[in-house]
């Protein structure tokens, strides 16, 4: 497409530091960027199963999927028109007017990751990785009031990690990985490095610069754009008191056992490391009964998904007809 912009995929798991990514890269002149898009997660999806809709997901599914049939490419020329849809939407979006490339960061790409990298054979990859220990307590500290319900982003923390980590094995030539806690301890070199890649300049006032890019949308890490104009080593350290209780403990050393020591090593950290890390922890008992009742509600939440039910009911109250979702 004339006049389209190079893609920038920020690929990571949430509460990785893709918000401080995305506004580092966003102060050059040659990036643009926005809050966060999500254009590409429905049209990808609408070819996976998982969804439930008053119009019939799966039927849905199972129409486009005959239709991807019936063209030329199949499924290829269906990602081909995605493909096209987001570079006219990528070239009118974040000002920059002659901006090189657009930065796309939407953390819940790591559920079609592949479509995504299938779809755009010349964008630029960047896999942001971070301790999933500290993943785990930025989520619960940030977005839960420190409580432990992690059910809301569960599949983010196993069908999102692995499609990544997959994802990164295959295109390792493609991409550029680059590790949270090494851009806030080893900045010159990291970020110079990224930058690198992007066959862009480094200047490194951009470290500096960021603290003023504005990402307009309501879907963001607004917290963490108040909290932190500088880079800061502060997180680092951070998890180690959200996690200390019993029953955080024992749930992330079975998580760590699930993401086991490849898919650890690929991100580029050591499983031994990170349980010794989390056997050390001095234990915190304040939070055991709250972390047992939060662990039967998040089972619970799981099972019987109240959020539907709870949208069903502020319909009744708004006075609108109820579906069924299928």
């Amino acid at each position: 497409m004339k006049g389209a912009r190079t893609p920038i995929f920020l690929l990571s798991p949430p509460r990785s530091g893709s918000t401080l990514v995305q506004r580092v890269l966003g102060a050059h002149a040659e990036i643009a960027t926005v809050s966060e898009p999500w254009i590409l997660l429905a049209p990808l999806y609408a070819l996976r199963e998982g969804s439930y809709a008053e119009y019939r997901h799966f039927v849905s599914r199972v129409a486009l999927e005959d239709f991807c049939r019936e063209l030329p490419g199949g499924r290829d020329d269906y990602l081909q028109a995605i493909r096209e849809m987001a570079l006219y939407l990528y070239s009118r979006a974040g000002g920059k007017a002659e901006a090189r490339y657009f930065l796309d960061k939407t953390p819940s790409y790591t559920l079609v990751v592949d479509d995504i990298i299938r779809a755009f054979p010349d964008a630029k990859l960047i896999f942001l990785w971070r301790n999933p220990l500290a993943i785990i307590a930025s989520e619960v500290a940030t977005f839960r009031r420190n409580r432990w319900r992690l059910h809301c982003v569960r599949v983010q923390l196993y069908e999102g990690i692995a499609n990544l980590v997959a994802a990164w094995r295959q295109y390792a030539d493609r991409g550029c990985a680059v590790q949270y806690e090494r851009l806030v301890t080893e900045p010159a070199r990291e970020w110079s490095r990224l930058f690198s890649y992007l066959e862009l300049a480094y200047d490194p006032d951009v470290l500096t610069r960021f603290a003023a890019v504005e990402l307009r949308g309501r879907v963001q890490d607004s917290m963490g754009v108040r909290r932190y104009a500088t880079l800061s080593r502060e997180p680092l350290e951070k998890w180690k008191t959200t996690l200390a209780s019993p029953i955080r403990r024992t749930w992330c050393r079975h998580y760590l056992q699930w993401l086991g020591a490849e898919r650890l090593a690929a991100m580029g950290y050591e499983l031994d490391t990170l349980q010794n890390q989390l056997r050390a922890l001095s234990p915190n008992y304040a939070c055991a009964l709250p972390d047992f009742v939060d662990t039967i509600v998040s089972a619970g939440c799981e099972l019987l998904e109240p959020r539907i039910y709870w949208d069903k009911l502020r319909a009744i109250v708004a006075g609108r007809r109820l579906y069924e979702h299928e």
